[in-house]
């Protein structure tokens, strides 16, 4: 999605939280980068701001720049910085969900936040009527959104081509 809406950037950051989760999700990035000739920075995120800042600053000094924020805490700790130093810097980035977008990113691709809280109320349902939480399957998101901010794309310059709003669950004006 990030070269769709962004064609020209060569050089991606995977904004994440180091860890078990970030160690696949950086797999799966590495595998799917190679195919679209992009060189990968890993930035790991600490709960210090500072930190944030000189790393993405760090970052945004070369050319053709763009960001990927996947799902962390330390991410949604640092959404609002994250969102802000994208703007700063003039990096397009994909973000991990529809309240980064809301609060001005650019796009998301993610999982429907408010289906996992609809599924989870019938865990709960489940569990109140008796059954073990251990004997409970492990679910898996099954409905994504995809919501694009336009006023955002519009100020890092970005046409955001027809194909991807016509896919677009939201777009945001």
């Amino acid at each position: 999605m990030l070269k769709e809406i962004a064609p020209r950037v060569a050089r991606v950051a995977v904004v994440r939280e180091a860890g078990a989760a970030g160690i696949g999700q950086w797999a799966i990035i590495q595998a799917v980068a190679q195919s679209f000739g992009m060189e990968l920075k890993p930035i790991n995120l600490t709960r210090r701001p500072d930190e944030v800042r000189g790393a993405i600053s760090s970052f945004a000094g070369d050319p053709n720049g763009g960001l990927v924020v996947v799902v962390s805490a330390a991410c949604l700790v640092h959404q609002n910085l994250i969102i802000e130093l994208a703007a700063h810097y003039q990096l397009p980035a994909v973000y991990p969900n529809h309240t980064f977008v809301s609060s001005g990113g650019l796009i998301t691709y993610g999982a429907d936040i408010s289906n996992l809280y609809r599924n989870a109320a019938g865990y709960v349902d489940r569990i109140l009527k008796g059954e073990k939480p251990a004997d409970l399957p492990v679910q898996t998101p099954n409905k994504y959104e995809l919501v694009v901010n336009v006023k955002t794309a519009k100020s890092l310059g970005l046409d955001v081509p027809a194909t991807l709003l016509a896919r677009a669950d939201e777009v945001i004006e």
